[in-house]
């Protein structure tokens, strides 16, 4: 019994040495981008939210939040690039973040229009979304 529980918790320790998280974050005016990449193993999720409200210049629009999240593959040493499927259509969402050591700037298709409309949008519009230290 004793042996089968040592054997756990060294499973679960030696599981969560190769897991990290990463935050990165962008305010621009009334607009909040977050992602968040997590590294279990060799398994790499990715999850972007926004939460925009109308700047001055977006009078009479409405103020949204939008978030996607799924597997993600390293195209490069510092390029990840997911892919969402919109559940009954053909279509998929694509992001691509581009990450440097103080950063990452984000891309998105057209079809993530689905996922955040309006004002909303998951690229990054060239700024940087800054890593939470």
């Amino acid at each position: 019994m004793k042996k089968n529980l040592f054997l756990a918790i060294a499973l679960l320790v030696s599981g969560t040495a190769f897991a990290g998280t990463d935050h990165y974050i962008l305010r621009d005016g009334n607009h909040v981008q977050h992602l968040k990449i997590t590294k279990v193993a060799n398994n790499i999720t990715v999850t972007a939210d926004v939460d925009f409200e109308p700047n001055a210049a977006e009078t009479g629009r409405h103020a949204c939040s939008a978030q996607v999240s799924g597997e993600a593959k390293s195209v490069s040493a510092n390029e990840l690039v997911m892919k969402k499927h919109i559940e009954g259509e053909a279509r998929v969402c694509t992001i691509k973040a581009t990450l440097s050591e103080t950063g990452a700037k984000l891309e998105q298709s057209t079809d993530c229009n689905y996922f955040a409309s309006g004002i909303c949008h998951f690229t990054s519009d060239g700024k940087e979304l800054l890593k939470v230290q």
